[in-house]
Protein backbone atom coordinates (compact mmCIF):
# COMPACT_ATOMS: atom_id res chain seq x y z
CA UNK A 1 0.00 0.00 0.00
CA UNK A 2 1.14 3.56 -0.69
CA UNK A 3 0.37 6.22 1.90
CA UNK A 4 0.07 9.61 0.19
CA UNK A 5 0.32 12.12 3.01
CA UNK A 6 0.81 15.83 3.55
CA UNK A 7 1.46 17.46 6.92
CA UNK A 8 1.19 21.13 7.88
CA UNK A 9 1.31 23.16 11.07
CA UNK A 10 -2.15 24.21 12.20
CA UNK A 11 -4.01 25.99 14.96
CA UNK A 12 -6.71 23.66 16.31
CA UNK A 13 -9.07 26.52 17.08
CA UNK A 14 -9.01 27.52 13.39
CA UNK A 15 -8.95 24.00 11.93
CA UNK A 16 -11.97 22.55 13.74
CA UNK A 17 -14.52 25.00 12.24
CA UNK A 18 -13.13 24.30 8.76
CA UNK A 19 -13.50 20.56 9.28
CA UNK A 20 -17.09 21.10 10.36
CA UNK A 21 -17.76 23.36 7.36
CA UNK A 22 -16.48 20.78 4.86
CA UNK A 23 -18.58 18.05 6.49
CA UNK A 24 -15.71 15.97 7.86
CA UNK A 25 -16.93 13.17 10.12
CA UNK A 26 -15.08 12.63 13.40
CA UNK A 27 -14.06 8.99 13.71
CA UNK A 28 -12.42 9.16 17.12
CA UNK A 29 -9.57 10.26 19.33
CA UNK A 30 -6.41 8.25 19.91
CA UNK A 31 -3.55 8.60 22.37
CA UNK A 32 -0.58 7.26 20.42
CA UNK A 33 2.89 6.37 21.58
CA UNK A 34 5.37 5.54 18.81
CA UNK A 35 8.68 3.87 19.63
CA UNK A 36 11.08 4.04 16.68
CA UNK A 37 13.94 1.61 16.19
CA UNK A 38 17.40 1.94 14.65
CA UNK A 39 18.62 -1.02 12.60
CA UNK A 40 22.02 -2.59 13.27
CA UNK A 41 22.68 -3.16 9.55
CA UNK A 42 21.82 0.25 8.04
CA UNK A 43 21.10 3.84 9.00
CA UNK A 44 17.37 4.51 8.56
CA UNK A 45 18.02 8.27 8.70
CA UNK A 46 20.21 7.94 5.59
CA UNK A 47 17.91 5.49 3.77
CA UNK A 48 14.80 7.52 4.71
CA UNK A 49 13.07 4.50 6.25
CA UNK A 50 11.38 3.98 9.60
CA UNK A 51 10.47 1.04 11.81
CA UNK A 52 8.19 1.66 14.76
CA UNK A 53 5.82 0.08 17.23
CA UNK A 54 2.71 2.21 17.72
CA UNK A 55 0.72 1.67 20.91
CA UNK A 56 -2.87 2.87 21.02
CA UNK A 57 -6.00 1.72 22.81
CA UNK A 58 -4.23 -1.25 24.44
CA UNK A 59 -3.09 -2.53 21.04
CA UNK A 60 0.20 -2.37 19.18
CA UNK A 61 1.10 -2.24 15.49
CA UNK A 62 4.53 -2.77 13.93
CA UNK A 63 5.01 -0.42 10.97
CA UNK A 64 7.70 -0.24 8.31
CA UNK A 65 7.81 2.97 6.26
CA UNK A 66 9.86 2.99 3.06
CA UNK A 67 11.71 5.97 1.59
CA UNK A 68 9.65 8.97 0.49
CA UNK A 69 8.58 8.70 -3.15
CA UNK A 70 8.42 12.40 -4.09
CA UNK A 71 9.86 15.76 -3.15
CA UNK A 72 6.63 17.46 -2.06
CA UNK A 73 4.70 15.15 0.25
CA UNK A 74 5.44 12.35 2.68
CA UNK A 75 4.29 9.66 0.24
CA UNK A 76 5.82 6.25 0.92
CA UNK A 77 5.18 2.54 1.03
CA UNK A 78 3.82 1.50 4.41
CA UNK A 79 3.50 -2.03 5.78
CA UNK A 80 1.72 -2.73 9.09
CA UNK A 81 0.81 -5.70 11.23
CA UNK A 82 -0.69 -6.08 14.71
CA UNK A 83 1.84 -7.32 17.28
CA UNK A 84 2.35 -7.99 20.95
CA UNK A 85 4.35 -4.91 21.96
CA UNK A 86 6.52 -6.47 24.68
CA UNK A 87 7.41 -9.59 22.67
CA UNK A 88 8.11 -7.65 19.47
CA UNK A 89 10.34 -5.22 21.36
CA UNK A 90 12.27 -8.17 22.83
CA UNK A 91 12.66 -9.73 19.37
CA UNK A 92 13.92 -6.47 17.87
CA UNK A 93 16.39 -5.99 20.74
CA UNK A 94 17.61 -9.59 20.34
CA UNK A 95 18.26 -8.83 16.65
CA UNK A 96 20.33 -5.76 17.54
CA UNK A 97 17.73 -3.05 16.94
CA UNK A 98 17.92 -0.15 19.39
CA UNK A 99 15.26 2.35 20.37
CA UNK A 100 15.92 5.56 18.43
CA UNK A 101 13.24 7.78 19.93
CA UNK A 102 9.66 8.12 21.12
CA UNK A 103 6.85 10.32 19.78
CA UNK A 104 3.68 10.82 21.83
CA UNK A 105 0.61 12.50 20.46
CA UNK A 106 -3.11 12.92 20.82
CA UNK A 107 -4.73 12.39 17.41
CA UNK A 108 -8.27 13.34 16.41
CA UNK A 109 -9.23 11.40 13.29
CA UNK A 110 -11.76 12.66 10.73
CA UNK A 111 -12.98 11.46 7.35
CA UNK A 112 -13.67 13.88 4.49
CA UNK A 113 -14.74 11.72 1.55
CA UNK A 114 -11.80 9.50 0.63
CA UNK A 115 -9.37 11.61 2.66
CA UNK A 116 -8.39 10.84 6.24
CA UNK A 117 -7.71 14.02 8.21
CA UNK A 118 -5.79 13.91 11.48
CA UNK A 119 -5.37 16.73 13.97
CA UNK A 120 -2.25 15.92 15.98
CA UNK A 121 -1.16 17.49 19.25
CA UNK A 122 2.42 16.23 19.44
CA UNK A 123 4.13 16.31 22.81
CA UNK A 124 6.81 19.00 22.79
CA UNK A 125 6.18 20.04 19.15
CA UNK A 126 2.71 21.56 18.89
CA UNK A 127 -0.32 21.13 16.62
CA UNK A 128 -0.35 19.67 13.13
CA UNK A 129 -2.82 18.59 10.47
CA UNK A 130 -2.14 15.49 8.38
CA UNK A 131 -4.21 14.56 5.35
CA UNK A 132 -3.79 11.23 3.61
CA UNK A 133 -5.11 8.92 0.96
CA UNK A 134 -4.12 5.27 0.85
CA UNK A 135 -3.49 4.04 -2.68
CA UNK A 136 -2.78 0.66 -4.21
CA UNK A 137 0.08 1.87 -6.39
CA UNK A 138 2.27 4.83 -7.32
CA UNK A 139 0.07 5.35 -10.40
CA UNK A 140 -2.40 7.14 -8.12
CA UNK A 141 0.23 9.47 -6.62
CA UNK A 142 -0.34 12.61 -8.74
CA UNK A 143 -4.14 12.51 -8.60
CA UNK A 144 -4.26 11.75 -4.89
CA UNK A 145 -1.67 14.38 -4.00
CA UNK A 146 -3.66 16.97 -5.98
CA UNK A 147 -6.78 16.09 -3.98
CA UNK A 148 -4.87 16.55 -0.72
CA UNK A 149 -3.53 19.96 -1.68
CA UNK A 150 -6.98 21.00 -2.91
CA UNK A 151 -8.36 20.19 0.57
CA UNK A 152 -5.47 22.00 2.27
CA UNK A 153 -6.40 25.20 0.40
CA UNK A 154 -9.45 25.29 2.71
CA UNK A 155 -6.99 25.63 5.61
CA UNK A 156 -5.03 28.38 3.83
CA UNK A 157 -2.13 26.04 3.05
CA UNK A 158 -0.35 24.99 -0.12
CA UNK A 159 2.68 23.02 -1.29
CA UNK A 160 5.05 25.54 0.31
CA UNK A 161 3.56 24.68 3.72
CA UNK A 162 4.09 20.93 3.39
CA UNK A 163 6.32 19.52 6.14
CA UNK A 164 8.22 16.43 4.99
CA UNK A 165 10.13 16.07 8.26
CA UNK A 166 8.81 13.26 10.46
CA UNK A 167 7.69 13.84 14.02
CA UNK A 168 10.62 11.66 15.14
CA UNK A 169 13.11 13.87 13.26
CA UNK A 170 11.53 16.95 14.83
CA UNK A 171 11.67 15.47 18.34
CA UNK A 172 15.31 14.38 17.91
CA UNK A 173 16.28 17.80 16.54
CA UNK A 174 14.53 19.56 19.43
CA UNK A 175 16.23 17.31 21.98
CA UNK A 176 19.66 18.15 20.48
CA UNK A 177 19.25 21.82 21.31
Amino acid sequence: MIEIEVKIRVDYSKALPILKKIGAVKLGVEDQSDVYFAAPHRDFAKTDEALRIRSLNDQAVLTYKGPKLDGISKTREELETPVDEATTTQILHALGFLEAGVVRKKREVFRAGEITVCLDAVEGLGEFLEVEIVAESEKELETSRSKLFELLKRFGAGEKDSIRTSYLEMVLEKNKG
